[in-house]
């Protein structure tokens, strides 16, 4: 059996284990380490087995993510997220669809804290869903932006999807994080502009909320300066040559630590079931990307990579075409697999030929963890349009689905934009100060 033959056949054991349920980082640990001692022998699998896992668990770099999801986790317990999305309630709240639009804006700002697609949708459903049920929303509409929004934690800096991209491509995280800022921004934007467009041409879908004077504006915004501020200083800081990401990580968790306790809003059964999800969550990061650097040799020495390098070279398409090609590839794979496992899958196999077509790694960056942002709601997998079903059980599935078409499609210009612009992306890491 050749090793090409071998790959392909581990490819379809993992997509098969992936269908049974099997929890993402086990099947791909398996058939890594089976693929390696079918390649490499028992000996060099349980080498790498034991040399990756410390090399990876070691790595300085990868305190980033524990740091920056404990300061989401406990921006969440302190209640912190629902000060951001009071603040952007009481701006946008009264326009009609103007709680919808609260919900994205608060997505986006909960996005910056915690980095997370999963925890922004299902803190932000527990936070606005109730209150656009009150004032008669449709269902499509409130379920739809909740899933929507809730993708931005994997776009908007720190997301935990730049960082994996980065350390399987050792790219900067830095980086990677500045060159989301602004497809992020442009992402909410134009989400805002779905909903009063929807809301435009069917005005029942979302009525006008409670007015709220100037002071009650202003109130509201001063509740939410201190997250605003967090936001601005770790983000800000990467920017300016202040704090490499994980020191800005450690800055914004500790300064959200600090808010809570001086608000007197985090006690320590709130502050420990926070450093638990922590936990639980890192950890599950960490098996995936241990997994990673078992099932990536393998597909080195099965030379599938190069296998499908040849193939699209010899479709010869301009650079343009290839990137959008692998792209679509992408949007495929976003309605069938975990966005983490993508990743692992996929780069191995698309980053070389991306580097030698002369293609940015970090625009390319921003283009994948976008379309991985469109796999988090295309069906059937789509994961935040289960994580909304949780949080709101009577409204049916189909029409949470149907709720979030309008942010697709939205998703799929903005990506369009962005390869069509790469400046977008890549204006702030390029004028950043190393």
């Amino acid at each position: 059996m050749t090793p090409t033959v071998t790959g392909l056949l581990g490819l379809v054991g993992l997509l098969l284990l992936l269908a049974l349920r099997m929890p993402v980082a086990l099947a791909m640990f398996t058939v890594g380490f089976a693929g390696n001692w079918a390649l490499n022998g028992l000996g060099a699998a349980t080498s790498l087995m034991a040399s990756e896992a410390f090399t990876l668990a070691s790595s300085p770099e990868l305190m980033v993510i524990p740091l920056f999801i404990l300061m989401g986790n406990v921006a969440s317990a302190s209640g912190m997220s629902r000060q951001l999305y009071e603040a952007a309630y009481a701006i946008v709240g009264r326009v009609r669809g103007g709680l919808a639009s609260a919900t994205i804006i608060g997505c986006g700002g909960f996005a910056a804290l915690s980095g997370s697609s999963v925890a922004a949708a299902l803190t932000m459903g527990k936070v606005a869903l109730g209150e656009m049920e009150r004032y008669r929303y449709d269902p499509r509409l409130s379920t739809g932006v909740v899933a929507a929004g809730g993708t931005l934690g994997i776009l908007i800096p720190p997301s935990t999807g730049f960082v994996i991209y980065a350390i399987l491509t050792e790219q900067s995280i830095g980086r990677l994080f500045l060159a989301g800022v602004l497809p992020g921004l442009l992402l909410v934007a134009l989400f805002v502009i779905a909903v009063s467009l929807l809301c435009m041409v069917r005005p029942d879908f979302g009525p006008r909320g409670p007015a709220t004077n100037a002071y009650e504006k202003l109130r509201a915004l001063m509740a939410a300066a201190p997250i605003l501020g967090v936001i601005l200083l770790t983000i800000g800081g990467i920017y300016g040559g202040l704090f490499s990401p994980v020191e800005a990580a450690g800055v914004g968790a500790g300064a959200v630590i600090l808010i809570g306790l001086s608000r007197r809003r985090l006690g320590l059964a709130a502050l420990w079931g926070a450093a638990r999800e922590t936990v639980v969550t890192t950890a599950t990061v960490m098996l995936i990307l241990i997994a990673a650097y078992m099932i990536n040799p393998f597909m080195a020495l099965s030379n599938i990579p190069q296998a499908v390098g040849v193939f699209i070279n010899g479709l010869d398409l301009p650079p343009t075409g290839v990137l959008l090609l692998i792209l679509g590839v992408y949007i495929v794979l976003g309605c069938f697999l975990e966005g983490f496992a993508m990743l692992v899958l996929t780069l191995p196999i698309f980053f070389p030929i991306i580097t030698d077509l002369g293609i940015n790694p970090i625009w390319f960056g921003v283009l994948v963890v976008l379309a991985l942002e469109m796999g988090l709601i295309s069906p059937p997998v789509g994961l935040n349009v289960f994580i909304v079903k949780s949080v709101a059980p009577g409204v049916p599935l189909g029409q949470i689905f149907s709720g979030i078409i309008p942010f697709w499609v939205t998703m799929l210009a903005v990506l369009l934009i962005v390869v069509m612009f790469p400046q977008i992306a890549l204006f702030l890491p390029n004028t950043m100060i190393d």
